[in-house]
């Protein structure tokens, strides 16, 4: 076959795997992703990227046609910043909508809203563990102040996720562009990874925003050298600490990285300005590290906690995880093609040796992404909400490969790009509603009722496999069964052992017996139309 009709061949297959990728989000868009297997689209656009790669040389000659050009003419006029409004206010949109498919808290949520109910009225913080941070409680202690309920806690979330978008405008705007920083935010809305927690109370999207502050920091702090740009990456780092512990694997892998990229004698040259941060930093983590010591007798008791809690099978499976979800799980087909684009002009970069300081940020990202896979991966269980940061990264690199790629047709190209990622966002969000949130839901039509069944006012306890959810609704102290068989309640409390009939951790008959102890109880069966069932309540009589 000729190269000619090679050519013409890919160029065939690019086109209508493109236009199959658009077919099926339209199909999302309008109510009929139920055609698709589980919501979910076919990843059409990984094949037709090579297929477009290999119909360059048609694509390169071939003049384009004046409505487009004069349609991007105009879009070029309009500013930056009125496209980021643009993004936020999309994001708020899909925010609100989401809402309703998901209205109770899920477990993680569970856990932090019970900590902040309960510096708030002191109601039991159910599911709470010393390792956990203390960021998001405090910010829903807030919002508890200005309205008791579940939207106020969700609305934190939103506020935390249009602080990321807008930082990450800002610092993809300084590494490119305004308008390519459009497209990075366009393209990380539009994975389903990314998507999935923007409505959730969670700490992860707000995290992200302070660790890209810190890569930023860092950036400047090599290509500027001011005084107060190392001290203000620490202050970015104490915060993504208390915001998430699990931020010290992604602030390890940066220091790496920017020791890897820049190399020590560039940091060793600004000796003041590093005691300075590290004095910042010091003096951010004293009052943690005096609570870790008190709370488990080390310092670093409660970081060590925290990465304990992670819930794999071996050491390496994050890792593991992560390479069998990169990139396509992570930003969907549109993204992983972006973030591919982004790993390999890094590689480029450090291929190329010393090309500036261009050139060397560009290895510092990559490696930074790099290595936050490979650190969390060793040290945590993989889950996409751990690696919102090199996503960012790999896109803004990505960006800059398809601007470099197109020369001077980028325009053209980013603005398709941009194009299909608010489809593709819009889309998602019809994965999310339909496909991704249905499971949380069904079990939540099981433990909210039977928790609002169970509420009562003096000292209660339930213990249950679903002990954040339960607390939560029913206001009660909530314990797991192997946490009441290490406990003794208070007296006068009144304690109710929950069983689902479809339920997970919980005891056989032989285990219940012994656990009652041969006290009275009264027996309440409850049923439910959630995924787990009818519920048994065993109510203990009070000692």
């Amino acid at each position: 076959m000729s190269i000619r009709s090679t050519t013409r061949a890919a160029l065939v297959i690019a086109v209508a795997l493109t236009l199959a990728a658009v077919a099926q989000q339209l199909l999302l868009i309008v109510g009929l992703g139920r055609l698709l297997p589980g919501w979910q689209p076919w990843p059409f656009l990984l094949g037709a990227a090579p297929a477009w790669w290999l119909a360059r040389p048609r694509w390169r000659r071939a003049n384009p046609p004046r409505p487009p050009i004069r349609a991007i003419r105009v879009l070029r006029r309009i500013p930056g910043p009125a496209y980021l409004v643009t993004v936020l206010a999309l994001t708020a949109g899909i925010w609100a909508a989401l809402q309703d498919h998901e209205p109770y808290m899920a477990h993680e949520e569970a856990v932090y809203a019970n900590k902040a109910r309960s510096w708030a009225d002191g109601t039991p913080d159910a599911g709470w563990g010393s390792y956990r941070p203390p960021g998001l409680p405090a910010l829903g202690y807030l919002a508890l102040a200005v309205h008791d309920d579940v939207g106020s806690l969700r609305a934190v979330a939103l506020l935390l996720t249009l602080f990321t978008l807008t930082t990450t405008y800002l610092v993809a705007a300084r590494w490119t562009t305004p308008r390519r920083a459009v497209v990075v935010l366009l393209l990380l809305l539009s994975g389903l990874g990314f998507l999935r927690r923007v409505p959730e109370f969670l700490n992860d999207i707000g995290t992200t925003g302070l660790l890209l502050i810190v890569v930023f920091l860092l950036t400047r702090a090599q290509e500027v050298q001011r005084p107060h740009v190392l001290p203000l990456a620490a202050a970015a780092a104490v915060g993504a600490f208390y915001l998430r512990y699990g931020s010290v694997g992604n602030l390890l892998a940066i220091a790496l990285a920017a020791l890897f990229a820049y190399g020590p004698r560039a940091w060793l040259a600004q000796g003041r300005r590093l005691a300075a941060a590290s004095a910042v930093l010091a003096l951010g983590l004293l009052p943690h590290f005096v609570h870790a010591t008190q709370a488990t007798g080390s310092p670093l008791g409660l970081i060590l906690s925290a990465g304990s809690q992670a819930n794999r099978a071996y050491v390496g499976d994050g890792l593991a995880y992560y390479l069998a979800i990169f990139p396509y799980r992570l930003a969907g087909d549109l993204g992983a093609v972006v973030m591919t684009g982004g790993l390999l002009l890094a590689v480029r970069a450090l291929r190329g040796g010393d090309g500036g300081a261009q050139a060397t940020r560009r290895v510092f990202l990559g490696s930074t992404s790099v290595l936050v896979f490979v650190v969390l991966g060793l040290v945590t269980d993989g889950e996409p909400r751990f690696v919102y940061l090199p996503v960012i990264l790999l896109t803004v690199l990505g960006v800059e490969a398809l601007a470099g790629l197109t020369g001077r047709r980028n325009r053209g190209l980013l603005a398709t790009v941009a194009g299909l990622a608010g489809l593709t966002t819009v889309g998602t969000a019809q994965v999310v509603a339909h496909g991704a949130m249905p499971g949380p839901d069904r079990l939540s039509h099981s433990t909210v009722p039977v928790a609002e069944r169970l509420a009562a006012g003096g000292s209660c306890l339930l213990v249950t496999g679903y002990e954040p959810e339960m607390g939560w609704y029913s206001g009660c102290d909530a314990v797991t069964y192997a946490q009441y068989r290490r406990m003794t309640p208070p007296s006068g409390t009144r304690v109710t052992l929950v069983l689902f009939e479809h339920g997970r951790l919980q005891p056989d008959g032989t285990a219940l017996t012994h656990l009652i102890g041969g006290r009275g109880t009264t027996v309440r069966t409850i049923p439910t139309d959630g995924a787990l069932g009818t519920a048994t309540a065993v109510t203990l009589t009070p000692v």
